[in-house]
This record gives C-alpha cells, sequence and structure tokens, in this order.
C-alpha cells in the first residue's frame, strides 16, 4: 500500500464520509467518493470546501493547497449499477449506514470490482468487523478503520483488526493512517471497540442518577463539567451526539454483550429518541435549543455534585481495568484512546490510581450492597490489583 500515488475510495458521503474523504485528500491521495444518493457527493463537496476555506482563514493552509485538496476529490457517479470506478483504489472505506446486511453486500459487491490486493474498511462504531468480514471471499483483507466525528478535527482512529484479518493489513493501515497525521490504537474486534464501551457509564450512571431524581439535568452537567474537569456535561454531550445516535450504541453494544446489564440502556433517553427529541439537531434533546428558550440552571450543591462525580467517575475507571482484564486494548492505548478520542481530562487508569485502587473498589462494592444488582461488579481485575498493591496503569 504505497503511499504517494495510493487511491482511496469512500462510500457514504454523510458527514463521517465526506470527512474521511477530506482526510485522504489533505494527505495527497486522489479520492473516489460516492454516495446512493445522487446530490450527495456534491453537497459533500461543498461542506469540504467551506471546511477548507475556514483552514485558509484560520491560516492553516494556502488558498492553492485547498484548491488541490478539493480538486483530488471525484464523484464515482452513479453506483446503482455497481462499484467500477473504485477499480484502482488500494484502499476503500465504507461509511454507510449502520446495518450488517447493508455493510456485508456493499463489500460482496466490491470485491467484483477491486484488485486482490486491495483493502476493504469498515468505519463500524459498533458492528462486528468479523461479521461485515465474513460475507467476503477474501476476509483477511478487511479491518475496522474507525474515525470520530469530525474526522478532520479529531485525532483518534481506532484501528480493529477482525479475528480473520492478515496481521499485515493491520500494519498497513496502521502505518497509512499514521501517516495522515493521525492517533491510531488498536482494538480488539469486541463490541463499542475502545472509546464507545468504556465511555458508556458517563451516559448510563448519569442517566441512572436522573432517573432515580438524584439531580436534574443541569446539575449532572455542572457536576461533570465544573467539578469532574470534563469538556461537556453527560447530557450536553449526548445532545450534541444526538439521542438516537448515543441511543443506538448503547443497545448495540448492550445486546452485544449478551445483555450484561452494566450496559442496559435507559427508558429515559429511549422516549426521546422514541418522540424525536435527538438533541441539537432537532432543536430539542435533554435541553430546549429553540429560540428563546430558557437553559435551566443547575443546583450548584458541591457536596451533591462530589457524589454524582465519584458515582459515575468509580463506573468509568472498573470499566476501564475492565477492558484491560478482557483484553480489548492494552493500559497505554486505552488511555490514549480516552483522551484524545473522547478529550477526557485524564486516562482512566491512572485517575483511578491517583484516586485509590481501594477507595474505587470499595465505592463499587458500596454500590453493588445498595442496589444488589451486577450493573455495578467489580472487574476482577481492579479487585487483584488491590489485593496485590498494585496500580491499575502497571
Amino acid at each position: 500500500m504505497a503511499q504517494p500515488g495510493l487511491q482511496v475510495g469512500v462510500i457514504g458521503a454523510g458527514a463521517m464520509g465526506r470527512g474521511i474523504a477530506q482526510v485522504a485528500a489533505s494527505a495527497g491521495h486522489a479520492v473516489v467518493l460516492a454516495d446512493a444518493n445522487a446530490i450527495a457527493v456534491a453537497e459533500a463537496r461543498t461542506a469540504i470546501g467551506k471546511s477548507l476555506a475556514r483552514d485558509v482563514e484560520k491560516r492553516r493552509r494556502t488558498q492553492t493547497e485547498a484548491d488541490e485538496v478539493l480538486s483530488r476529490i471525484v464523484d464515482a457517479l452513479d453506483v446503482a449499477g455497481g462499484y467500477d470506478a473504485f477499480r484502482h483504489c488500494s484502499l476503500v472505506i465504507e461509511a454507510v449506514v449502520e446495518r450488517l446486511d447493508v455493510k456485508q453486500a456493499l463489500f460482496t459487491a466490491l470485491e467484483k470490482v477491486v484488485t486482490a490486493e486491495a483493502v476493504l474498511a469498515t468505519n463500524t462504531s459498533s458492528l462486528s468487523v468479523a461479521a461485515i468480514a465474513g460475507a467476503c471471499a477474501k476476509p483477511g483483507r478487511v479491518i475496522g478503520i474507525h474515525f470520530f466525528n469530525p474526522a478532520p478535527v479529531m485525532p483518534l482512529v481506532e484501528i480493529v483488526p477482525a479475528i480473520t484479518t492478515e496481521p499485515a493489513v493491520t500494519e498497513r493501515v496502521t502505518s497509512l493512517v499514521v501517516g495522515w497525521g493521525k492517533t491510531t490504537v488498536v482494538a480488539t474486534d469486541t463490541p463499542g471497540f475502545i472509546v464507545n464501551r468504556v465511555a458508556r457509564p458517563f451516559y448510563g450512571e448519569s442517566l441512572r442518577q436522573l432517573e432515580e431524581g438524584i439531580a436534574d439535568v443541569a446539575t449532572i452537567d455542572w457536576s461533570m463539567r465544573e467539578l469532574g474537569g470534563f469538556r461537556m456535561g453527560p447530557f450536553e454531550l449526548m445532545d450534541f451526539i444526538g439521542n438516537d445516535v448515543n441511543y443506538a450504541v448503547t443497545r448495540s453494544v448492550f445486546e452485544s454483550m449478551f445483555y450484561d446489564p452494566r450496559y442496559t440502556p435507559a427508558l429515559t433517553q429511549q422516549r426521546l429518541v422514541e418522540a424525536g427529541l435527538y438533541g441539537r439537531k432537532r432543536e430539542r434533546g435533554y435541553y430546549d435549543y429553540r429560540d428563546g428558550a430558557t437553559k435551566p440552571e443547575p443546583t450548584k450543591d458541591e457536596a451533591l455534585g462530589r457524589t454524582i462525580v465519584d458515582r459515575t467517575l468509580a463506573m468509568l475507571v472498573n470499566e476501564a481495568i475492565d477492558a484491560v482484564h478482557r483484553g480489548v486494548a492494552s493500559a497505554a492505548d486505552i488511555e490514549t484512546a480516552m483522551t484524545r478520542g473522547v478529550n477526557y481530562p485524564r486516562g482512566l487508569l491512572a485517575w483511578g490510581d491517583e484516586i485509590g485502587p481501594a477507595t474505587i473498589l470499595h465505592r463499587l462494592e458500596a454500590l453493588q450492597d445498595e442496589y444488589g444488582e451486577d450493573r455495578y461488579r467489580p472487574s476482577v481485575l481492579l479487585r487483584r490489583r488491590v489485593r496485590d498493591r498494585r496500580p491499575l496503569l502497571s
């Protein structure tokens, strides 16, 4: 997969697909962009042009450079009859709807036109890479390359080899994405990979506390932001991501983990999704974003806020150390993923060491005793670290 003359295909011209196309074109590659919607690619090129114009305005690139980037992105035109436009691509990345059957059918069709050496990559955030690869005649060339939105801005990319992915493919893809200026981490092909798995308690435990009446939305957000040091509170972030998207990922992880109660979705979020209250993109979610709406004021009770932060953080640290225990990724990659992928103020394992592993264990055991739920079970590796008096990040 030589880099200078490599041609990259991107299928799906939505927010994620056009972001990936911009990243690849900015690295000097010719990009073939396709979408089932006939006007989506033209709209994507317009959006990319605006993004590049902002770069020029902020002097991150010259106008000539911006023009060259946009000129490298070409429309695959009508793909209803096949994918011949991708015949010469060395790498094709799909960013289409999160449906296994759609992705499988796409890769099956692509295999008929691309070369034997071409790599097929999925940007899925929640589906099994092995299941996608399973529909292919050559599953060894299929891999997950999971970008975060917006792809041109977010530094992290999760590289996710399936159990069938050839090691050489993983090495080539990792090298390529690093060459694009991204920070890469390698995750095993497990539900949610690193970030979407480890981050679940940030949302789930906040929703649980809301449903119990411990605090309202504004107070929980204030606590996590001002006392916890997170850039956004959980409800602000869910409204920003889209409650439909966040709920879908939570449900996918829950079902894929065989209904482990640790990942149980919240009825509150389900009802918002059912009502179409997706957040900012629909002007209503946990907050009301319509003109004239008044944002609720938090109860700035530091003792209450600390309780909220301590409970949520204990769950997050437990999820991080359990991901190490289950071989999801190395401890170092988990720390990198959470700080670079979702901008946590520090790595969760280091944070747990700062608080004290024994303190984290005590908080979880107290919650499990109080609720009688397996949701709060401490990771066996957390127990071992406390028993052996070893730090979590070791």
